[in-house]
């Protein structure tokens, strides 16, 4: 074996002219992906730091089993910190509310069980615990109490009218069932649709999600009616605060502000709209393999100083294909590939290569003594010489070829590592690199491909995104068209997708200023924000249409009943989805803060243009029709009297 700091063989590969040196351990592919590797990695991490305390030599760790390791265990502390402030934000904000012990422990009792079954699905499922998959149960909780407030609330609306509380129970049911089902329906599409990214992380976060919004909506409407009819009916003097109080209060102004001056609401919209736009054109796409990280992170300490010493970790894979039998060690070829190594070397996101001819002037300096002059590509004269000594088992080591080659000598790979530069700059390096490696390696003599993890995550980033305004497309359509079943009418259809719409824009022109760039932590955010700023919508038109269809009120009228009855419930369910979002900014994951906190703004945002714009487009259209008939009687009467 070759050794000493002075051989050109190992500098830049397992030491650097500042001392710092390296030492690789590899992983039987058997367990690599598996479980097995974490008491393995344990072990490994706990002889490193006896090591470092022997010898106050300073070790750095890192590789992407190890990452991976290390956030699966962050992963498992967060779920229960976020399962347990997702249930104590939810039981607070219910107390707040209704101020009765039976109206906080039995809606959490009946999403508890939802959260059981979520977590069941998942081992059902056979998927592991990810950061996305982690988030599912707290949002589970989350999403699942609304379903009790609008109960609730309906039903002590009811005991205010008659005191009966069977009538009361009953009428929830027939009232609150379609309303809560085509809501939960819209946010199980919001979740539904990340299937159809292509994703595995994102389609298993989508698809366990979706179903267990379901399953969390039929327990609680089943079982809070059932264990509230043996309950003792609420006090109303207890519930008096919501007619007399702030929000109230608020509501009624809301309502003025609709019905008497709607031009005000169209001018805010379309200039924040504008505002959002500029905005949104500031958006970067860019993501990192390791991004959502703290950045005190000691893993991220660690990559980052193998970045600095030894241009990173990330593997960096370069295919070639001769098109020929042994074309490997054609001389000409040899040197083509000499200089495609030294192209990309020059690159400072990456390290020396390794790759066969690594191997072929390892082994010329073994042949001439271990000359370190000699570490060069072998003549034509020396190859055959070279390559029989390799044969024959001399001291080079014959793995250096045969791990880079193919069966037949056809094809060869080089192996770079990387640093972690983001999927912005990658694909602006890998688009530099595209024709500079055609110009060394013709596409019609060469086939050249180029992956590895990085070009692995750069090229998911791109396909997520591109298949983001897919997925929000098809959440839009389902939701026009479920709404469009239940209304029966186009101009709701369409007049209802703009407070839903406008809260993304909104947000997506917040993530253009602050700089937070669309990666695939983000991208997620906009589906499920639109899903669930559609069950206020739902809550809102719902109510409106069952009014209009029992009553004689004008529409007007209605309107005002809508806003300030229905205003209640969803004033109180954005509060909870809110703070319960609002908890995922104690993530020590940059993107779980960043999707809870731009959720919950979303969310908030939502519900005034729910409140606003909704009420008063739909005034707008009812003012329409009744235009449009007065033209009509008009026009029938004008005929009548020119016929006679």
């Amino acid at each position: 074996v070759i050794s000493g700091r002075d051989n050109p063989f190992f500098e830049g590969l397992v030491y650097n002219r500042q001392n710092a040196t390296l030492m690789a351990i590899t992983f039987d592919t058997k367990i690599l992906n598996t479980a097995a590797r974490n008491p393995i990695l344990k072990e490994i991490e706990a002889k490193a730091k006896a090591f470092q305390s022997k010898t106050k030599i300073q070790v750095h760790i890192s590789g992407l089993p190890y990452i991976r390791t290390a956030v699966s265990k962050l992963v498992s502390n967060e779920f229960v910190l976020f399962l347990g402030l997702s249930i104590l934000v939810s039981a607070l904000i219910l107390l707040f509310f209704f101020k009765k012990f039976y109206a906080v422990f039995f809606p959490i009792l009946v999403v508890v069980m939802g959260v059981i079954w979520s977590i069941g699905t998942l081992v059902l499922f056979g998927h592991e615990l990810t950061i996305l998959t982690g988030l599912i149960p707290p949002l589970i909780v989350i999403i699942g109490i609304p379903n009790s407030i609008l109960l609730l609330n309906k039903y002590q609306n009811e005991l205010r009218k008659h005191g009966d509380k069977q009538l009361a129970l009953s009428t929830t049911i027939e009232r609150i069932a379609i309303t809560t089902l085509i809501a939960n329906i819209t946010a199980a599409i919001g979740f539904g649709v990340l299937y159809f990214t292509g994703s595995e992380l994102l389609m298993q976060f989508g698809s366990v999600a979706s179903i267990n919004v379901m399953v969390t909506w039929l327990m609680c409407l089943c079982l809070i009616p059932i264990i509230f009819s043996y309950l003792p009916a609420p006090k109303l003097k207890a519930q008096n605060h919501v007619e007399e109080g702030f929000l109230h209060k608020l509501l009624v102004k809301t309502d003025l502000l609709v019905q008497q001056k709607s031009s005000l609401i169209y001018i805010g919209t379309i200039v924040i709209s504008i505002i959002a736009f500029i905005g949104v054109m500031k958006i970067n796409v860019n993501g990192y393999v390791v991004d959502d990280l703290p950045k005190n992170s000691e893993i991220l300490t660690d990559l980052k100083f193998f970045e600095k010493n030894f241009e990173g970790i990330l593997p960096l894979e370069v295919s070639i294909d001769t098109k020929k039998k042994n074309g490997v060690f054609n001389l000409t070829n040899l040197k083509r590939i000499e200089k495609l190594e030294k192209m990309i070397s020059a690159y400072p996101e990456f390290s020396r290569s390794i790759s066969v001819n690594m191997g072929l002037k390892y082994a010329t300096q073994a042949f001439y003594n271990n000359d370190s002059t000699f570490f060069r590509l072998p003549d034509n004269l020396e190859k055959n010489f070279i390559l029989a000594y390799i044969a024959n088992g001399g001291k080079g080591n014959s793995s250096l070829l045969t791990n880079f080659i193919s069966k037949g000598n056809q094809s060869t790979r080089i192996s770079f590592q990387m640093a972690d530069v983001g999927s912005k700059r990658l694909d602006a390096i890998m688009a530099e690199l595209k024709p500079r490696i055609d110009s060394i390696l013709p596409p019609a003599k060469f086939d050249v491909e180029l992956t590895g993890s990085s070009i692995i995550f750069s090229k998911g980033t791109d396909y997520m995104l591109r298949h983001l305004v897919e997925s929000i497309a098809l959440a839009i359509v389902l939701i026009s068209l479920l709404r469009l079943a239940q209304f029966k009418s186009l101009g709701i259809m369409f007049i209802s997708l703009l407070p839903n719409i406008v809260p993304l824009i909104i947000t997506a022109g917040i993530m253009g200023y602050f700089g937070i760039s669309l990666k695939p932590s983000t991208i997620l955010i906009f589906t499920i924000a639109f899903g669930l700023a559609s069950d206020q919508t739902i809550y809102f038109l719902t109510r409106y249409q069952q009014e209009l269809n029992l009553t004689n009120f004008s529409v007007p009228k209605v309107i005002t009943d809508t806003i300030t009855e229905t205003g209640v419930s969803m004033t109180h369910i954005a509060l909870i989805l809110f703070f319960g979002f609002g908890i995922f900014t104690a993530s020590t994951f940059g993107g779980t803060v960043v999707l809870g906190l731009l959720l919950s703004i979303t969310l908030l945002v939502a519900l005034i243009f729910n409140l606003t714009l909704l009420p008063a487009l739909v005034l707008w259209l009812d003012k329409k029709k009744i235009r449009k008939l007065v033209s009509d009687e008009e026009s029938a009467k004008n005929a009548s009297e020119f016929d006679h």
